[in-house]
């Protein structure tokens, strides 16, 4: 898919059909055709586009011949047969040239939706840096969202362990911590492209630039630390869980080994009284009398050595 935006003097986003100066690019899912268009019409490297488009792409920033290229990760929400999976996060392009800025994804993305709608302040298509540094702080917020997410989509999942543990939270636990692994590597990646920006001069920067590239930073490293926080968090409930599971089932093995011992008594002596041979009490008008009593005591007096070893 292509769009082409652009701000009028009204501060009003409208959409045009041609590339002109000023202008914001944003392809996601493209044909070749619409590759080989903007390449053709924004004079940039089709192989900076289609590297923005490989979802193994690392984050990264370089600089060539007046051109800026902007790669950073953002993330999304994945779904399955069976509704929400988790999160993941792939490359963003960003490009900055002469004439227009440009971005590049496999996706569209909320991210850039808040750009469409007019959702940021101060947000021109013709302000280039301004704009990258703005789609940089909606990316970190839109981190700090999904990790909230996903801490909460935490809680609810250990309420409902406490009640009954079954494989089907078990495999959501194990897809909130993938997914918090995708989210730090992601993170700490970008933040070294945001620390390349600040100390080296990728762009052309006023002073407002410069501090909202700082407040991007900050989002940054408060992202990192709640996404390794949470992590962390998962990572020793997973193993607690392991350890009640494992605790459990020797419970439930230690109880059925005692009912079986228990239980095995009054089997040894019917089968014995079972014989074809003289037995004890075998005149007796008493005799089965007799024995219910025996193997009601024999379980009893076991079941209460099981009971003050605390087997059950």
């Amino acid at each position: 898919m292509l769009e082409i935006y652009k701000s009028t003097e009204e501060k009003v986003l409208e959409k045009v059909d041609v590339i002109t100066k000023g202008c914001w690019v944003n392809i996601y899912a493209p044909t070749a055709e619409e590759i080989a268009r903007v390449s053709n019409d924004a004079q940039v490297d089709i192989d900076i586009i289609k590297d923005a488009l490989d979802d193994e792409e690392r984050p990264r920033i370089e600089r060539d011949d007046g051109r800026v290229y902007i790669i950073v990760d953002f993330p999304y929400i994945i779904h399955d047969e069976t509704g929400f999976a988790g999160y993941e996060t792939i490359p963003i392009g960003i490009i900055l040239t002469d004439e227009c800025i440009i971005t590049v994804s496999l996706k569209d993305s909320p991210i850039l939706e808040e750009f469409r709608k007019n959702r940021v302040k101060e947000f021109f298509t013709f302000k280039k840096t301004r704009f990258a540094l703005q789609i940089l702080f909606v990316i970190s917020s839109y981190y700090l969202r999904y990790l909230k997410q996903i801490n909460k989509k935490t809680n609810e999942i250990e309420r409902v362990v406490h009640q009954s543990l079954k494989n089907k939270e078990l495999f959501a636990f194990l897809a909130l911590e993938k997914s918090l692994v995708y989210f730090t590597t992601s993170l700490k990646s970008n933040k070294v492209v945001l620390d390349k920006i600040l100390r080296f001069s990728y762009l052309k920067m006023y002073e407002e630039d410069k501090d909202l590239l700082e407040d991007v930073i900050i989002e940054k490293t408060q992202a990192i630390e709640m996404a390794e926080t949470y992590r962390s968090i998962l990572t020793g409930m997973m193993n607690a869980f392991a350890s009640i599971i494992s605790n459990n089932l020797n419970i439930v093995m230690k109880f059925l080994t005692s009912i079986t011992i228990i239980l095995s008594f009054p089997t040894m002596v019917f089968s014995l009284y079972g014989m074809n041979v003289d037995l004890p009490f075998q005149n007796n008008p008493h005799a089965f009398i007799i024995t219910l009593l025996i193997c009601s005591l024999l379980s009893t007096v076991t079941a209460f050595i099981f009971w003050k070893k605390k087997y059950f």
